[in-house]
């Protein structure tokens, strides 16, 4: 039985304001472990191995709470529809506020492996938070409008992703001798703000959903095969997009692609991810025109007002900006690319992925700034494969869909396990090869808009 959320006296605005700044700071705290990495390394005298255990745990948090969250519901039923979305989301943020209060004593007592515990609890909480702020985003208002919010939400997410880099690099990275006590105020302030959310969240009239559903035993999900090919492609998906942005400063800062210095490097992060905002906005344009005219005029113009807005950011912070221009002409393959899947999901992933397989092995066998702009690009292509995925994979599932939905989180193991591998191959062959590992993932990506086309047996019309 399913009891809608009651009418709250804010409306659906004022909680939407509420929860995409909760967006906002999960995606910016998330894209600041980019700048974690060097400094870090720098800091421990770690490998490229060692450095990227701090993804991997981070990205590890989100498979064991989700696999833990998995074996409660299948056997007592979903946590979330008893205590309630709100509920959720407050138990998230108070895990995720330990976390980030674990980085005060392990920058005091300078131990490498107490900022690693506190990335997991940050994960943990970001699990939860994940589980219960997207479906909340969805019921707060009129279900025709549910995926205008989630988009809006979602590119505020984007909005912190892109300028966590600028901001982290100028407080972390550019700190009087970039020490590791740079760290502590940053997340201090991080842990604040998680408590005023709490407090908003515990006393602000928001709007109340419960429901009550069969619990589901065993695995009956996985007996579709659409969802256990996305299960492979999730894990793939996320394993690429967070190696690409997790050595993008070491990238930028080795010798054959200019030797940019750290602070001046996290440009390009800011960029890398700043690309996926442009890239969600632009995917976003069907949902607010109506007539195929202004549809086509808006894909033009929105990837180039976006990076427009993104170089006014990069500029604030007081960086010269000029050797950014060029990349104005990476932003044309985009418009193309959307424009030709005609925002089919299949057809946009197997074009998506095919390009980034092309301008990997372009970046592979150049150096300098086209390289360097060719991995930076990848930003643009990533940005609508998360949506894209995960609704071919539960597409069909039915009353299984909430099932298939916790296997699919799991999935972003792949942000855990694969910058490890890439670390591992940059210490043996250098950074400029190890990006090798991603084309793998765009590959496997490409096959499976290929294999759930027949799955589906989706038409072209």
């Amino acid at each position: 039985m399913n009891n809608l959320p009651q009418t709250s006296r804010m409306g659906s605005k004022g909680p939407l304001v509420i929860l995409t700044f909760l967006f906002f700071m999960w995606g910016f705290i998330t894209c600041l472990n980019d700048i974690l990495i060097p400094h870090f390394k720098t800091n421990f005298q770690l490998s490229f191995f060692q450095s990227s255990l701090v993804q991997f745990s981070f990205f590890g948090a989100y498979f064991f709470g989700s696999l833990v969250y998995f074996f409660i519901s299948s056997s007592s039923g979903d946590p979330i529809n008893r205590i309630g979305y709100r509920n959720g989301i407050i138990a998230g943020l108070l895990l995720a506020c330990t976390g980030t209060l674990l980085f005060y004593p392990a920058a005091s007592l300078g131990s490498y492996a107490w900022f690693l515990t506190g990335l997991f609890v940050l994960g943990l909480g970001f699990t939860l938070l994940q589980i219960a702020a997207n479906p909340y985003v969805t019921i707060i208002g009129p279900a025709q409008t549910a995926s205008h919010r989630l988009n809006f939400a979602q590119a505020f997410n984007s909005l912190g992703t892109t300028i966590a880099p600028i901001i982290g690099g100028a407080v972390i990275l550019d700190a009087a001798g970039a020490e590791l006590t740079s760290v502590r105020v940053p997340y201090l302030i991080f842990s604040a703000m998680f408590i005023l959310l709490v407090v908003i969240f515990r006393f602000a009239h928001l709007p109340k959903f419960t429901r009550e559903e069969e619990t589901v035993k065993g695995m009956p999900a996985l007996k579709y095969p659409q969802l256990v090919y996305g299960i492979i492609a999730i894990f793939f998906y996320v394993g690429g997009e967070v190696t690409t942005g997790s050595y993008l400063t070491s990238y930028a800062g080795s010798p054959e692609m200019g030797g940019w210095p750290a602070s001046e490097a996290t440009v390009f992060v800011a960029l890398y991810w700043g690309s996926l905002m442009i890239g969600r906005f632009t995917g976003s344009v069907q949902l607010f025109a109506t007539s195929p005219k202004r549809r086509n005029v808006l894909t033009i113009l929105v990837p180039f007002l976006t990076f427009g807005l993104i170089l006014l950011m990069i500029r604030a912070k007081g960086q010269d900006i000029s050797h950014l221009y060029p990349y104005t002409a990476c932003l044309v393959p985009g418009i193309i690319a959307f424009r030709l899947s005609n925002f089919r999901p299949e057809r946009m992933l197997m074009l998506f992925s095919g390009i980034s397989v092309l301008l990997l092995m372009l970046a592979l066998n150049t150096t300098g700034r086209l390289s360097l702009f060719s991995i930076v690009s990848l930003g643009l292509y990533n940005s609508v494969m998360w949506p894209v995925i995960f609704s071919l994979a539960i597409t069909g599932l039915g009353k299984h869909t909430g099932q298939g939905s916790s296997l699919l989180v799991m999935a972003i193991l792949g942000g855990a396990l694969l910058p490890p591998v890439q670390g591992w191959i940059a210490d043996l062959k250098g950074i400029h090869f190890s990006y090798i590992v991603p084309v793998f993932c765009y590959f496997y990506l490409f096959f499976y808009g290929w294999k759930v086309k027949r799955i589906l047996k989706l038409t072209d019309h």
